[in-house]
């Protein structure tokens, strides 16, 4: 399992995502699901996946491989005018190779599914944010889905209802999704750190602040001893019921 989670702010798009991939509880390893295009000044393209590793790797390696691809190949990542024809390729090559699996004899409804969290801009356009599911059609955030989550979401999701703001500052926003991802890794063994993420300045056309933070990082550790005390004072603070 996986916790991945990106959000449309205001000032840009902000993304992070574990790194934590696991074949049974004796088989447990680090690998990075974040992936970054870009064309100084003209695009910034993020793509985070959850689900099985073979696929999405293999999704990545095709993107990797259609952007540098000849004229007669297939449309190029870094090529293509809009981010919702991004989108498009996206999902048609996850479509591709789930479907390359089931003609291998494998179903694709079982253990090859994958999911995909995808945003950026392209100069000339806004920042889009997407959410590709493992059929290969896909949904766009906007006002009333502002955020979209992948994997293990359901631990995370209370503090993101309760206090996420399109206006907060990129500071507040590696607050909230630090204990997002901390009450996740609290609830399940399947999602753990480290924790990569990407903060895209709107209009910036270019990759921004990007870097990991480790379990044992002291500002983390702080958020989520912090977190964990707000929470127990709160509970004492609210009436007590006279059984």
């Amino acid at each position: 399992m996986t916790y991945c989670l990106a959000m449309l702010l205001d000032r840009g798009i902000v993304f992070m995502s574990d790194t934590r991939t696991n074949a049974g509880l004796d088989n447990i390893s680090t690998f990075r699901k974040m992936n970054i295009w870009e064309t100084p000044g003209e695009r910034s393209i993020t793509l985070l996946s959850a689900g099985n590793l073979a696929t999405t790797q293999a999704v990545v390696s095709l993107l990797d491989e259609r952007t540098k691809a000849h004229d007669d190949r297939n449309p190029k990542l870094l090529e293509l005018p809009s981010m919702f024809q991004v989108a498009r390729l996206v999902s048609d090559t996850l479509r591709e190779v789930i479907s390359e699996h089931e003609m291998a004899g494998q179903n694709a409804s079982s253990g090859f599914n994958a999911t995909m969290l995808l945003g950026g801009q392209i100069k000339g356009g806004p920042p889009r944010l997407f959410l590709i599911y493992p059929e290969g059609n896909f949904i766009e955030a906007g006002t009333d889905t502002p955020y979209f989550q992948m994997g293990e979401t359901k631990y995370g999701r209370p503090i993101l209802v309760r206090a996420f703001d399109p206006a907060m500052d990129f500071g507040d926003a590696m607050r909230l999704m630090l204990v997002s991802f901390d009450s996740t890794v609290k609830a399940n063994l399947s999602v753990g750190a480290p924790f990569d993420y990407h903060f895209y300045d709107t209009d910036s056309m270019k990759t921004g602040l990007v870097g990991r933070i480790e379990l044992e990082d002291p500002r983390f550790q702080q958020i989520s001893q912090g977190w964990g005390d707000a929470l127990k004072n709160a509970l004492d603070s609210l009436p007590r019921f006279e059984l």
